[in-house]
């Protein structure tokens, strides 16, 4: 089922088809997640990670269910040495945002409401990739789009979100870059 699910992804990807019909999790991969910084499965730039700015890129989406009322981003790297290794967490986004600028400041609470969790850097806000030096490391940017507003406590985590938003999905997008040092 993996397998075919990946296959799935990927040929959807690769012909710039839809990814409507793909499930992960029972959740629908209706939402088209993109960057003017990097493509899915291409290098991050520099300027995104610890070697350089560290600032978040530019996030895009569209093909949101009509009756989103927040969304919720995971970025995680599932190949750090000590397990996967949290770099974002970005809840309570109003349901009409369609974009994240560049460089969203690290404060717990945006102007819009939407609330940043704690990362495994132990701060909030997006902390980009810095693996150590070897094979690049994958970087998993997943966008959440959410029934209900999150009623969560400030330095929430990965885990927190992931289990306030159980019973909440309607639909997911995610987009891959790569890291190397």
């Amino acid at each position: 089922m993996k397998l075919t699910l990946v296959l799935m992804v990927v040929v959807s990807t690769l012909a710039g088809c839809s990814s409507e019909s793909v499930e992960e999790e029972g959740v629908k991969m209706t939402i088209q997640l993109t960057s003017p910084a990097f493509g899915e499965g291409q290098p991050i730039p520099k300027r995104h990670s610890c070697d350089g700015e560290d600032l978040s890129p530019v996030l895009k989406w569209t093909n949101a269910p009509e009756n989103t009322m927040s969304f919720a981003l995971i970025c995680d790297d599932p190949d750090a040495p000590m397990g996967t290794w949290v770099h974002w967490v970005l809840f309570n986004l109003p349901p009409e945002t369609a974009e994240l600028v560049e460089g969203v400041p690290a404060q717990p609470e945006g102007p819009d409401g939407a609330k940043q969790g704690i990362s495994d850097f132990k701060r909030p806000g997006y902390g980009g990739p810095c693996p150590p030096p070897g094979k690049p490391h994958r970087y998993y940017f997943k966008l959440y789009a959410l029934d209900t507003m999150l009623e969560l406590k400030d330095k929430a985590t990965k885990r927190d979100l992931e289990k306030a938003m159980e019973d909440h999905i309607l639909a997911k997008g995610q987009l891959m870059g790569t890291y190397k040092r």
